[in-house]
């Protein structure tokens, strides 16, 4: 009788008991009944080297890597990809049979798949976008919609300075418009994205003015709880488009696991309903 080595995958981050990716990479698991597993991994800064240069000893295929980690991997990896690079941050590690760490970000992709998903008309070209905030998510949002085609992207932070460092890292497309000033930058946009946690539960509200919202501008909302926050209500009853936050944190899951299990997963409504039970 031989012994198979069941493939093992992981979330890590610090703390980690928020993360909804084990229950998605589990559903996949059960749903293709495929062999492997997918577990919550608590690390700290400190330990973070050699825990995962650890894991590719262990079993382990790869993990993904959430806050405050997303940085830090970059310096552990032993290849970065080109869009982790631009981004400035990696959440898919794969690991090769030689124990070689390589690491990715699938932030942008699955961003761009739930747009395309949520409204199937959206063109990237059609008009300027408008991004609010300027953290990490931010950078993974601004990468791909110019990657997609968006020409111009109005860009608000509450601290300006990040914004700027964000225009200097992407170039001319970009134009920094004032916090106060943010209401006034949704008239031109025919994208609306928020990557802040403003409107998230537990959060500081989301106060930006909305008058400025066009019917048929697309407006997407990356925070999930609540699944309808108060931008996405007051967009869709501008006569908006509106995709939910919940389908970017799925879709960006499809990358790491087609390449940990072997097996490119859906997304669809079952998969969306197991993430909402």
């Amino acid at each position: 009788m031989t012994h198979s080595i069941i493939p093992l995958a992981g979330v890590i981050g610090c703390p980690i008991s928020h993360s909804r990716s084990p229950k998605l990479h589990k559903f996949w698991l059960a749903r293709y009944g495929l062999a492997g597993d997918y577990v919550p991994l608590h690390v700290t800064e400190a330990d973070l080297p050699g825990v995962i240069r650890a894991l590719p000893k262990m079993g382990f295929v790869g993990a993904n890597v959430t806050i405050p980690h997303k940085v830090s991997v970059l310096s552990i990896a032993d290849q970065v990809s080109d869009r982790a690079t631009l981004i400035g941050a990696a959440n898919t590690l794969a690991f090769g049979a030689d124990g070689r760490i390589y690491a990715d970000n699938t932030d942008g992709y699955g961003f761009l798949a739930n747009l395309r998903q949520g409204a199937p008309d959206w063109d990237p070209s059609a008009g300027p976008a408008a991004v609010l905030g300027a953290g990490g998510a931010a950078r993974a949002v601004i990468s791909s919609l110019i990657e997609a085609g968006t020409k111009e992207i109005y860009l608000t932070n509450r601290t300006r300075p990040k914004a700027e460092t964000l225009r200097h890292d992407f170039g001319s497309r970009i134009t920094v418009v004032d916090w106060v000033q943010a209401g006034n930058m949704l008239e031109d946009a025919t994208t609306v994205v928020n990557t802040t946690s403003l409107g998230m539960t537990g959060a500081a509200e989301f106060r930006v003015p909305l008058d400025g919202l066009r019917r048929g501008t697309v407006v997407t909302d990356l925070v999930y709880t609540p699944l309808r926050t108060k931008l996405l209500q007051e967009a869709e009853a501008a006569g908006c488009v509106t995709v939910d936050g919940l389908g970017m944190l799925i879709h960006q899951g499809v990358p790491g696991f087609e390449r940990w299990f072997g097996r490119r997963p859906e997304v669809d409504d079952l998969v969306r309903q197991e993430m909402l039970s």
